[in-house]
């Protein structure tokens, strides 16, 4: 089966802004303590990290970390230090992971996901003594299993048409 190939106009800077406030404004929603609540957050900024590592990095990865922190009553820089983290190795690998379908960067996806719960897994350990259970990884499954659906979502105002029409400007 062939897939089609697409060619990408620039993304519009704006279009990146406002994925992350609305990815931002998701986290806000009262789930409360509920196992398995994707992080959106995290979700967009490996995505953003992936595909434009020069607009989205690190900077904006630890902002974004401290929001949460402060969303969260966490121990500030918890959420900063694994969002940095987290978008310094997908633009490590950004290069790598564009090369594979959709449904294969979910398994490069996953583990930066889980390298991003152990980080705040073990910063909580240390400062309660309390370990969360192994359900806590339930988040990571869950966000890893939005990758498809948030890449078509994403990458859709880039698309141009595969069939080029000499009427439309691009």
């Amino acid at each position: 089966m062939n897939r089609p190939h697409y060619i990408l106009l620039p993304v519009n800077p704006l279009f990146i802004a406002g994925s992350l406030i609305i990815a931002f404004l998701l986290n806000l929603l009262p789930y409360g303590y509920w196992v398995g609540v994707p992080d959106f957050v995290a979700l967009a900024l490996i995505f953003w990290s992936i595909h434009q590592p020069r607009k989205v990095g690190i900077g904006i990865a630890f902002a974004m970390g401290l929001l949460m922190d402060v969303h969260d009553a966490a121990l500030l820089g918890e959420n900063a230090l694994s969002y940095t983290l987290l978008s310094y190795f997908a633009i490590m690998m950004h290069r790598r992971v564009l090369w594979f379908r959709v449904w294969t960067q979910v398994l490069h996806v996953l583990p930066l996901l889980l390298l991003m719960q152990s980080v705040q897994l073990v910063i909580r350990l240390m400062v309660s003594g309390k370990f969360a259970g192994w359900t806590y990884f339930a988040e990571s499954l869950s966000t890893a299993a939005l990758w498809p659906v948030i890449t078509w979502i994403l990458l859709a105002p880039q698309r141009r048409a595969i069939n080029r029409d000499d009427t439309r400007p691009i």
